[in-house]
């Protein structure tokens, strides 16, 4: 249900765009209040009296962007991911995304239950839309009786698994293949992230007793192979158990070659990749400047520009299915706790804001992906994916109106000097986009206009998710083109 301030003030036409989903784009008016979708129609000349007119001839009128992977205000490597929920959703709203799907993290001997009520305490500044996923940390019955209840009370029906950072998030292979087993018990879909723990370990110590201390040293103690095998790995134990899969922020040709081969043995595993792993390499790490090469310090690392393309093959071809950010920031200052060791260097970068500019500059402006596709692989298939289409992830009537309306003329330069994240640095300073957000709607509301955030802290909700669906075979509908109707 809405809430009545919303019912009430936000009543817009949305006059003369292109209608974008992922199954197809046609010119069409769209009427929004009480925060859903009212109408889409080729013309729509009865809106009304009162409603906002938004001229958007010229613009696409895009479902909102899901990002299915952040990290907010998330305690990690001896300190906090500096993104809060209100500067991360800033940046999300800015960027064209409406909806984060956020990591719960629970300290090793945490309630899960009571995990994801502080993070829902801490969500309540959100300006965007938010779902959440819950890290599987441990395994015991407590765990076990705790996943129940999230699935069933909560609507948290998604779990991640690390396969990496052992002695802190790392689970066993005969951990992950209890929760796996339970989460196909509870109807929730698992994922993972796919690197060889016990190896990086073993490098890592190698590496820095050759004196490697520098930031090459991150990409050198976990090279593909790793991530590779982790993923090939999942895959296995999914398929026995009986579960379906993600395999999250795959980076490399052999992750995706693997899932390749599950999804022709005919298991159900989907794949994710993050918009900093299309668009950057590992050559990064040589950078000289030992800031600006401990600010690309993420996990997996940045790969060769060879898995680049093969990340843009995989994308177009449905292998990998979307693409998420992994975004977690840490400033200059939190990077520094590596200065003398690669692996104190905490772990994340930014994208909350940049994904759906370089995937539509990467992407659609380089003729790799159509519009209609641009929508599938940052909105439309995580809603579907995670249970929440066509209530999001579509332009249709009765859909909740978290709308993107993208100017393809409207050029943006990335710089940490303009952005909205609270990090001092940025990846991707100097990136030149050739289109960009005019206006997101989050419910209805305008939290973005013409270059400016409007919105206020807390006009994000919580969106729960039902258990099963989709990734169990539960979802066998397409919007279609309504406005041809």
């Amino acid at each position: 249900k809405q809430p009545k301030e919303i019912m009430a003030t936000h009543t817009l036409l949305i006059r003369g765009g292109t209608v974008v989903n992922e199954d197809c784009a046609v010119r069409a008016d769209v009427l929004v209040s009480g925060g859903r979708v009212t109408r889409v129609a080729p013309r729509i000349d009865d809106a009304p009296a009162g409603a906002r007119v938004v001229d958007a001839a010229g613009m696409l009128v895009m479902p909102g962007g899901i990002d299915a992977h952040t990290h907010l205000q998330m305690p990690f490597m001896g300190t906090e991911s500096i993104d809060d929920w209100e500067s991360g959703t800033r940046a999300a709203v800015a960027g064209g995304t409406t909806t984060v799907v956020d990591f719960v993290i629970p300290a090793k001997t945490e309630s899960f239950v009571a995990a994801v009520h502080k993070w829902k305490q801490r969500a309540t500044m959100a300006r965007c839309n938010y779902a959440l996923h819950c890290a599987v940390t441990r395994w015991d019955k407590q765990v076990s009786d705790d996943l129940a209840v999230l699935a069933n009370q909560e609507g948290v029906s998604s779990c991640k698994h690390f396969l990496a950072y052992k002695g802190a998030l790392m689970l066993n292979d005969t951990e992950l293949i209890a929760s796996f087993s339970r989460c196909r018990e509870l109807g929730i879909l698992p994922s993972v992230h796919a690197e060889n723990g016990d190896l990086i370990s073993w490098k890592q110590q190698e590496l820095l007793r050759q004196g490697i201390t520098a930031p090459i040293g991150h990409p050198l103690s976990r090279p593909a192979d790793m991530e590779a095998e982790a993923a090939g790995r999942s895959c296995t134990i999914a398929a026995e158990v009986g579960a379906p899969l993600v395999v999250v922020h795959n980076t490399c040709k052999g992750s995706v070659d693997a899932i390749h081969r599950a999804r022709k043995a005919g298991l159900t595993v989907f794949g994710e990749t993050t918009a900093i792993h299309l668009t950057k390499d590992e050559s990064e790490y040589s950078n000289k400047d030992w800031i600006h090469a401990a600010h690309h310090v993420l996990s997996p690392p940045l790969r060769s520009r060879e898995d680049v393309k093969y990340l843009w093959n995989a994308l177009y071809e449905g292998t990998i299915q979307y693409v998420a950010t992994d975004h977690c920031t840490f400033s200059t200052q939190q990077k520094m706790m590596g200065k003398d060791d690669f692996t104190r260097i905490p772990n994340g970068c930014q994208g909350l804001e940049e994904r759906m500019l370089l995937v539509w500059e990467n992407g659609v402006v380089k003729g790799k992906l159509t519009f209609e596709k641009f929508v599938e692989v940052t909105s439309s298939f995580v809603a579907k994916l995670h249970n929440l289409y066509p209530q999001k992830g579509a332009i249709r009537e009765g859909s909740d109106a978290d709308i993107v309306i993208w100017d393809p003329k409207k050029t943006r330069i990335i710089s940490a000097k303009t952005h909205q994240s609270k990090i001092d640095f940025s990846v991707f300073e100097g990136f030149v986009t050739s289109g960009s957000p005019y206006m997101t709607l989050v419910n209805g509301v305008v939290e973005y206009e013409d270059g400016k955030v409007v919105g206020k802290p807390g006009d994000g909700h919580f969106v729960p998710r039902p258990t099963f669906g989709f990734a169990y075979g539960g979802l066998k509908h397409t919007v279609g083109c309504q406005a041809q109707k």
